[in-house]
């Protein structure tokens, strides 16, 4: 018998960016990112056609929000949470990124917005009530953390990759002035609401642990787009792994880590391929492309969904073809959420058109 169960609720590949992922034990039933965001401009649709996608999406959403006990947001990019739908999380359980640290600008003032709501909402209070006093302290360096893509011979493009590092460190260290100087939000518990941080810990509840990764680059090394957090359900053994967006994963460490784990189902975001050529080059991809091949090749999963960022366009399999020669190698089930829940993917739909 099956005691650990999951269901793409909605994703890219559905005609909305999304990663959202309901996850049922015996002991909670858990929803991970439920959030949603229209498709960009270059998507080969009309925009009628994504608005309507975006709404049947955010339905879905929010009906699973019914069914879940715990929710998860690993950042606050509008494709993982819904800021303006506070009560849907009335008496849930809020496992959320941490507003203070390991998190760029604009996401902290999207955080305090939630939070500010959720106070409101829930506790009949403004987040200035509920603020703590500033914390000073010293913060490692993220690449020492990150063997591997440090060490990594690059051949000719090591000299440039040398001077965006070090670009990336004095923006990181700017961003810890910043961390040092914010009033601090703390989690929160009010009688229909409870705001935890989960970064780098564990949660029991009965046979079911969720273990929570440490704070991960969101893309690249010292990516502006910030900070997020992966997720592992395990019960009895069985482990479910949601990536979130490691855009790949893009660094090999990322990778490794995935390896170790070993996870039965793995929720894995793919690279950016509709950015090729602006926020995503040729060097990076390559990266993703290898570090995925090697996780379908090292782990013994029963599922790898491969979806987010890379359906958004027409020739994501073609971007990532050894990718899908290495499952078919393998004979690991490799899919698109849409595949999964026996439809085709809106994007190739489109261009059969």
């Amino acid at each position: 018998m099956v005691e650990l169960i999951f269901r793409p609720v909605w994703f890219d590949s559905l005609g909305a960016k999304s990663s959202c992922t309901l996850v049922k034990t015996p002991d909670l039933s858990l929803l991970i990112d439920p959030g949603i965001a229209v498709m960009q401009p270059s998507f080969p649709a009309s925009t009628t056609e994504k608005l309507a996608w975006l709404d049947e999406g955010m339905r879905e959403i929010k009906k699973a929000c019914g069914e879940a006990d715990v929710i998860v947001i690993s950042h606050y990019h509008y494709d993982h949470y819904l800021p303006h739908e506070l009560e849907i999380l009335r008496g849930k359980l809020l496992l959320v990124k941490n507003p203070n640290e390991y998190i760029n600008d604009s996401q902290r003032e999207r955080a305090e917005r939630f939070f500010g709501g959720l106070c409101e909402r829930f506790g009949g209070l403004s987040l200035a009530d509920v603020l703590g006093e500033r914390t000073v302290r010293e913060y490692r360096n993220p690449m020492e953390g990150l063997p591997v893509a440090r060490e990594k011979d690059f051949g000719t493009y090591n000299s440039r990759r040398s001077e965006l590092l070090a670009k990336g460190e004095r923006w990181f260290l700017k961003r810890v002035k910043r961390w040092n100087q914010y009033l601090r939000i703390p989690e929160i518990k009010f009688d229909q609401l409870d705001v935890k941080f989960p970064e780098g810990r564990t949660f029991r509840f009965g046979e079911t642990l969720l273990t929570f990764s440490n704070p991960l680059f969101h893309g690249i090394e010292f990516s502006r787009v910030g900070w997020v957090f992966s997720t592992m359900v395990e019960y009895r053994g069985e482990k479910l792994l949601h990536s979130s967006d490691l855009d790949g994963p893009i660094i090999e460490d990322y990778a490794d880590a995935i390896l170790e784990a070993d996870p039965d189902i793995l929720i894995l975001d793919g690279p950016a391929t509709y950015m090729l050529g602006y926020m995503l080059n040729r060097t990076n991809l390559n990266r993703a492309i290898d570090n995925a091949r090697r996780i379908v090749e090292g782990i013994d999963a029963s599922v790898i969904i491969y979806d987010h960022h890379l359906t958004r366009e027409p020739r994501f399999r073609e971007h990532t073809k050894p990718v899908w020669e290495a499952s078919r190698r393998c004979g690991r089930r490799l899919t698109t959420a849409a595949e999964f829940i026996g439809r085709e993917p809106i994007v190739e739909s489109l261009v059969k058109k």
